[in-house]
């Protein structure tokens, strides 16, 4: 693609980056054909292709983003399947990155929407808030029905925003889970030693996923630590926009990180939260132009490692049990097309037991995607639609998947159980059954 900067332009290093990746697109179209929200609305500018145009236009003629421009961006799941389809390499992923930091600072959304935002931005990346949160919500969801619908689906408003908020509360909230600070060390001889990512909504939704990752790593020989001072990883500021908030949290975390790696040696940073790891592997990326951490960024991004794709590199002893269980897998964007793994997750629930399932249109976002249900919920509400008819097509008795916006967005439409893939190889390896949030355990088919 023939870019216009001028000289002037390109001296920003974020606009030079922009032009090396627009001139990488060769307007092939490809990447229409898996994207999620091309697939549902057949409209060019909100496929792939058609926000590269408008994210052009805009930096190249260096004026605020129109309504036109913010609303296709918005609508942008950034699932990042079309950088798994693009033959050319094209980082869309660093471009809509740029384009949402553009539009949170020169464009002005109408008060409600800047005041949500706001809101999400606070509560979410603080788990004693974001519990609270979800307490006041659950008290709030009998309100739901009340709330008015959309005359314009597409473009919701405050009304159907909050109803969507109020509808992924959990009804009961499990008790908090191991805190900062904690060392579980490794079942016999030691083998190794990670830092295990805390997570933010995860530790106040699911807390059993991280407990089942602990027992499964020390019984594996491994020590785990929960890094004191370790911070949200930034994803949900970031892709808000919020850059500012975004990158001191990660240069927190990257303090905290090689802190603890100088004391007592880290392997691996381990991420059970998909999404996460998708920006902690970023890291080196978003913070190159800092003198201070550019270099211990790329060190951190280096040690990320998400669950499976580090329980890969050990050698597993054989199940305890073998099952006849289907597990339908569920593969998070962040997890197939922004890290590229895709097989490790599914060999290891199969040499651990499982009957697993590849899902239909697997490539296709559930819908959940940060914030994105909340803020798109009629959008957010087909894709997961769309899913859960997939998933039912190959009759499973329980759904994996390693991104917990993922299983909170596909429970909230199947009796089905979610859980996590690190769940089941726990199970399958000496720990307890898996269940959703308490709700009623699987039992073995006999």
């Amino acid at each position: 693609m023939k870019t216009e900067f001028s000289l002037t332009q390109l001296a920003n290093p974020d606009i030079a980056e922009a032009d090396r990746i627009l001139r990488a697109c060769v307007h092939c179209g490809f990447c229409t054909a898996t994207c999620p929200t091309y697939v549902l609305l057949g409209d060019e500018l909100d496929s792939p292709r058609g926000r590269i145009y408008l994210i052009k236009e805009m930096l190249e003629k260096d004026k605020p983003p129109t309504q036109e421009v913010v609303k296709h961006i918005d609508r942008c799941l950034s699932c990042l399947a079309c950088m798994t389809t693009c033959p050319s390499g094209v980082n869309y992923m660093h471009l809509v990155d740029q384009a949402r930091v553009r539009i949170e600072q020169q464009y002005t959304r109408p008060p409600a929407e800047r005041a949500l935002r706001a809101l999400l931005a606070w509560v979410l990346p603080r788990p004693r808030l974001f519990r609270a949160s979800m307490i006041l919500a659950r008290l709030g969801r009998p309100l739901a029905a009340l709330l008015p619908t959309s005359p314009d689906p597409g473009n919701p408003g405050l009304p159907q925003r909050i109803k969507a908020m109020l509808a992924l509360a959990p009804r009961l909230l499990p008790p908090a889970g191991p805190a900062g600070g904690s060392v579980f060390p490794a079942a016999g001889p030691r083998r190794g030693r990670v830092a295990l990512l805390q997570g933010c909504a995860q530790q106040v939704l699911a807390p059993r996923i991280n407990e089942a990752a602990i027992r499964l790593l020390t019984r594996l020989g491994i020590e785990v630590v929960l890094v004191r001072d370790e911070q949200c990883c930034g994803a949900l500021t970031h892709h808000l926009g919020r850059d500012d908030d975004a990158l001191a949290r990660a240069r927190a975390n990257v303090t905290a990180w090689l802190g603890e790696a100088e004391q007592g040696g880290l392997d691996a940073i381990v991420v059970t939260t998909s999404g996460c790891g998708t920006v902690i592997k970023d890291y080196g990326f978003m913070l190159r132009q800092d003198a201070d951490f550019a270099a211990s960024a790329a060190k951190v991004s280096a040690l990320a490692k998400d669950i499976s794709e580090y329980l890969d590199g050990l050698d597993m002893p054989a199940p305890q049990q073998r099952s006849d269980l289907v597990i339908a897998y569920h593969s998070a964007c962040s997890l197939q097309h922004g890290q590229k793994i895709t097989q490790a997750p599914k060999e290891l629930l199969s040499k651990n037991g499982f009957v697993v399932k590849d899902i239909p249109e697997s490539h296709l976002c559930c819908g959940s995607a940060g914030t994105y249900n909340i803020l798109q919920p009629e959008l957010a509400g087909k894709l997961r639609d769309r899913k859960i008819a997939n998933i039912a097509s190959v009759r499973p008795d329980m759904i994996a998947a390693g991104n917990i916006g993922c299983m909170v967005q596909i429970a909230g439409g199947t009796s089905v159980p979610v859980v996590h893939t690190v769940e089941l190889l726990d199970w399958a390896t000496g720990g307890p059954r898996p269940g959703l949030n308490g709700a009623d355990q699987v039992t073995q088919k006999t």
